[in-house]
C-alpha cells in the first residue's frame, strides 16, 4: 500500500478509473488511477492539500468523470481489483509520474504542454502531463 484509504474511497477510486478511461481498457483505467494517486503523494502546486484519494477526486474542477453515470453507479468487484492493484504500487508509463491527463477532441494530437506541464506520452485517446523537473519531488 503507497498511500492510505478507506474502503469508501477504494470505490471511489475504482469508479473514477471507469468513468474516466471505460472505453481505454483495464490499462487506461490503470493510468488514470495512478494520476488520482500521484496528486495525493505530490504535495505541490494545486496538490499541496491534496491528502487523500476522496480529496483528489473531489478538488474542484479536476475530473469531468464525477458528473457521468459510469461514476454514480456501483464499482464492480474487478473495477475495485484493479483500483486495489494502483493502491498497492503499481504503475504505467506515461502515467508514472504524471498529475494531468486529457482527451483531445475527436482524437487529435496531444498538446506539448497542460497546464504548462510537459508532455509525458500518450495512451490511446489520453495525454498525460508531468509536472516540470524541480517544481514537484518526483514520485517514482
Amino acid at each position: 500500500m503507497i498511500i492510505n484509504y478507506t474502503d469508501r474511497e477504494l470505490d471511489l477510486l475504482a469508479r473514477i478509473m471507469r468513468a474516466e478511461a471505460l472505453s481505454e481498457g483495464d490499462l487506461g483505467m490503470l493510468m488514470v488511477g495512478n494520476v488520482v494517486v500521484n496528486r495525493v503523494l505530490a504535495d505541490c502546486l494545486t496538490f499541496k492539500n491534496i491528502d487523500s484519494v476522496y480529496d483528489a477526486i473531489y478538488q474542484p474542477n479536476q475530473f469531468v468523470g464525477t458528473d457521468s453515470s459510469l461514476f454514480n453507479a456501483s464499482a464492480t468487484a474487478f473495477e475495485k481489483q484493479l483500483a486495489q492493484r494502483i493502491l498497492n504500487g503499481e504503475y504505467y508509463y506515461p502515467a508514472t509520474n504524471a498529475l494531468w491527463f486529457y482527451a483531445p477532441s475527436g482524437n487529435g494530437n496531444c498538446k506539448s504542454t497542460w497546464y504548462d506541464q510537459k508532455l509525458a506520452g500518450r495512451y490511446k485517446s489520453h495525454c498525460f502531463y508531468n509536472p516540470d523537473p524541480g517544481i514537484c519531488q518526483e514520485i517514482h
